[in-house]
């Protein structure tokens, strides 16, 4: 039952760590008369800010395959194993999936 709820977990973050790039994509900045205060440029004429999110957002996406990857490996390890007992490299892999999106959610919670 706890593979099942770790799987689930996981591929919620995975969703909706899509669905906020989604709507995170606009390109609008917000800040609220902030601007001015806070842009630190880099030697390379980029926002600080700006180049930080979207190095973040690569690794978001990085992960989020990652997890995909480790949850469909999980439900064929799953099914084919027809005694109703798992390994421990399975119960291993949920251990990493659930590391994975905690490092997603974290990421996600920082923006």
């Amino acid at each position: 039952m706890r593979l099942w709820i770790g799987r689930g977990l996981a591929i919620g973050l995975f969703l909706a760590g899509l669905a906020l790039f989604g709507l995170d994509q606009g390109g609008g900045r917000g800040g609220g008369g902030r601007a001015g205060e806070d842009d630190v440029l880099l030697p390379n004429g980029k926002n600080q800010k700006d180049e930080m999110a979207r190095i973040e957002h690569r690794q978001n996406l990085q992960d989020a395959a990652d997890l995909a990857d480790l949850a469909e490996q999980l439900k064929i390890e799953l099914e084919k194993n027809d005694r109703y007992v798992v390994s421990m490299a399975t119960i291993k892999k949920t251990d990493d999936i659930e590391k994975l999106a905690k490092k997603i959610r974290s990421r996600l919670r920082h923006n």
